[in-house]
């Protein structure tokens, strides 16, 4: 029996589902275990009951969400990249002949005698009548679309030629006197396919943002039943005030309120904070973070499209569906042919006529008009150009997924940087060692690294990190033990050593006034504390360590005249050390993900067009709403997913390379549509017969030639992109070095 997804929409066989749930006393079936998730976090959105009614509703239902949802985009952009490269190869094969066949080419390669043979007419048509309609059909729907928008574009133009070509050969192999056009038509139809199967390559890639985003969340929690014990149930099954189990180690599944026990819970990956906050009885938690190194048991306070998490979902989808898109250059210059076309044929047929040549004469001149407007060149002007810079991109370490984006970035006014993991390195790094005792500062450092090599924590493998990197003999510690949300404990060399958070000093009375402790505490720095055999001896800060690359990078983004800013969920003090250290120009603190679109808004407001970099979740939202949206490699899947271009190595200084690039091919562009259609200034003019009077009079077959000049001409010019941009990647790096 088929069904349909109800998430997705697509129609599926029983046997063929991926995936199923039970809900409401139904087996529901899915194409997906994604799709499966997406429902697990809120089924009420996507189920309606069985029965006539229910499945009618249901059906409409899903027939809108898989035509919204992006997912179904990326299916059809895959199927249009098939359909066009298989039209190619059929539409390639066919040419052989009809070449072989056509009279210019015998001539050509000295084959009159050898292949001529009286049906031979005959055979081109029925060839020729194969490719127009098999490779010609996209741009046959494709102009009926465009009609219908009242848009005409490249589609418009290349199937008024085609048309023109077809039927205007059809009669002359008929009887009607004049030249056939047949391998002009199957070399066009060929080209344009080719340059529309690079294109839609170019652009697959769509973005999986929501579905990465739903992978979050663990489908599964271990809901504390009314005896103590816990059972395995499905996320959907979580009613708020139920009580879950979170060990440690494991991902929160809900947003609720800690009822008991102690941890630190990681939440960069949703709100950008990048040091593990503490979490305590009557402390909320969101549903996605990471439980640091204790358990605890959490009572569910919100569900479904209630969670944070889910309306970062919703933020991302918008905002994709509000993206605007550029019109194609191309496409514009289509239109511009298509006017000069349409006007200037007419007025060829009309003019021959009114002075008095014969109908087929005029008429062989208008059509030769219509195909010369339509050049080879400016089918691929674009394509070659866009497939030339992403092998230039990827092999610099750019991953171009939204071309349009790319192309925008030529005009990028200001970049905001996200700060963890983007502008700094994203992990802890000692940054001050503090004395309070009679210890010197190596010998802090070194008791410290001991009791914290047997901890998992953030700041414990930075403390260990530095030791190793000072050449320090790092001891083994005996009895250790974590303080649940406050440290860990255990004995080096004899001495009962601890290593604390402020709060722990707090809650046994310790008290410590040092001006360097609180320097560094206001500069955003998180201090840590070592007490030996329970004297406090020594303060270590550690911080989020800014990248190397970061400087540079900021350096050439300044040189280019580009306003450099930041975002972030850290505090305001760390935010302010980070920019002051780089010579920011603005910096944005404590924003949460939704605040974070807002942001953006708020600096695309000012009349610049904007750059978001960023690696994590709490990014996506202002990655999608950005005027370019550039993710670090290295981050998550659905910064990458939610971005038009993913820098590959993990290096902000290629940002300011993303811009060259799209500046570089920008230009290309231009000069390529400038010559693709620049011809036509000489070459309708003369197919019309302006010259006529002195025996100047363009065939169509000397037109295929002046079209496969200009060919040959983009193409080459499209391959000298590559010497550009490796000269302008030199020089910025002598500017860099």
């Amino acid at each position: 029996m088929k069904v349909r997804d109800p998430v997705c929409g697509m129609a599926i066989e029983d046997r063929e589902a991926r995936a199923t749930r039970e809900f409401r006393g139904h087996t529901l079936h899915f194409c997906s275990e994604t799709c499966a998730s997406r429902f697990d976090l809120a089924p009420k959105k996507y189920w309606k009951p069985p029965g006539r009614e229910g499945r009618a509703a249901h059906e409409h239902r899903s027939a809108e969400v898989a035509q919204h949802d992006h997912r179904g985009h990326m299916g059809h952009h895959a199927t249009m990249v098939t359909d066009f490269r298989r039209r190619f190869w059929v539409s390639l094969l066919l040419t052989v002949p009809i070449l072989l066949l056509s009279h210019p080419i015998q001539r050509l390669l000295g084959l009159e005698e050898v292949l001529y043979f009286p049906e031979a007419g005959y055979l081109q048509f029925l060839l020729a009548t194969l490719i127009y309609v098999y490779g010609g059909w996209p741009f046959l729907k494709g102009f009926g679309k465009e009609m219908g928008e009242l848009q005409p574009g490249m589609m418009t133009l290349i199937t008024m030629a085609i048309t023109m070509a077809y039927g205007y050969s059809g009669v002359v192999t008929l009887g009607v006197p004049g030249e056939v056009l047949f391998w002009e038509l199957a070399t066009l139809i060929d080209v344009m396919l080719l340059g529309h199967w690079i294109e839609m390559r170019s652009v697959l890639g769509a973005s999986r943002a929501l579905e990465k985003l739903v992978t979050l969340l663990p489908s599964e929690a271990h809901r504390v039943e009314d005896g103590g014990a816990t059972r395995e149930v499905p996320i959907s099954q979580l009613t708020p005030g139920d009580r879950v189990l979170v060990k440690p180690g494991e991902k929160i599944p809900i947003d609720g309120v800690v009822v008991e026990g102690r941890t630190t819970v990681n939440e960069a990956m949703l709100t950008g904070e990048s040091s593990p906050v503490e979490r305590d009885s009557g402390d909320a938690v969101i549903g996605g973070a990471v439980n640091g190194e204790g358990a605890i048991v959490v009572e569910v306070r919100r569900t479904g499209a209630e969670t944070y998490l889910f309306q970062v979902i919703e933020l991302v989808r918008r905002a994709q569906e509000a993206r605007s898109r550029t019109q194609d250059l191309a496409n514009r210059a289509a239109l511009w042919l298509t006017i000069v076309a349409v006007s200037v044929g007419t007025a060829t047929l009309v003019g021959w006529l009114v002075a008095g040549v014969e109908f087929n004469f005029a008429l062989a001149r208008m059509v030769t008009v219509m195909v010369i407007a339509c050049p080879h060149a400016l089918g691929l002007a674009i394509p070659l150009v866009v497939s030339v810079s992403t092998s230039l991109a990827a092999g610099q370490g750019l991953l171009i997924r939204d071309r349009t984006a790319f192309e925008r970035a030529r005009d990028i006014q200001a970049v905001v940087f996200d700060k963890t993991g983007t502008l700094t390195e994203g992990r802890f790094g000692v940054s001050d060692v503090i004395p309070l005792g009679t210890l010197p500062e190596e010998e802090v450092l070194r008791l410290a690294a001991g009791v914290e090599s047997r901890s998992e924590h953030p700041i414990a493998a930075g403390i260990v990190q530095a030791a190793i990197e000072q050449g320090l003999v790092v001891p083994a510690p005996t009895d250790f033990s974590a303080i649940p949300g406050q440290g860990a404990t255990g004995t080096v060399d004899g001495k009962a050593i601890k290593v604390v958070s402020p709060g722990y000093l707090a809650a046994h009375s310790f008290s410590v006034e040092d001006a360097r402790v609180g320097r560094a505490a206001t500069q955003g720095k998180t201090v840590v504390y070592v007490l030996i055999e329970n004297q406090v001896e020594g303060a270590i800060a550690v911080a989020d360590l800014i990248r190397d690359e970061s400087r540079a990078a900021l350096l050439r983004l300044k040189e280019m005249g580009i306003q450099t800013m930041m975002l972030t969920g850290d505090s305001s003090a760390v935010a302010a050390w980070v920019a002051g250290k780089l010579g920011l120009d603005d910096y944005f603190a404590q924003v949460l993900p939704h605040e974070k679109a807002d942001r953006i808004r708020g600096v695309k407001a000012r009349g610049l067009v904007v750059a978001m970099v960023g690696d994590g979740v709490n990014d996506a939202p202002a990655l999608v709403e950005a005027d370019v949206g550039i993710a670090i490699g290295a981050g998550t899947d659905v910064a990458i997913e939610s971005a038009d271009i993913v820098l590959v190595r993990n290096d902000p200084q290629d940002v300011a390379t993303v811009i060259h690039l799209s500046r570089a091919t920008y230009a290309k562009m231009v000069q390529n549509l400038g010559w693709a259609t620049g011809y036509n200034v000489v070459a309708i003019p003369l197919a019309a017969g302006v010259l006529a009077w002195l025996g100047v009079l363009l065939s169509p077959a000397l037109g295929a030639a002046f079209m496969a000049v200009s060919t040959v001409v983009v193409a080459a010019n499209a391959q000298l992109l590559s010497r550009e941009v490796q000269g302008r990647r030199r020089s910025a790096s002598q500017l860099t070095g």
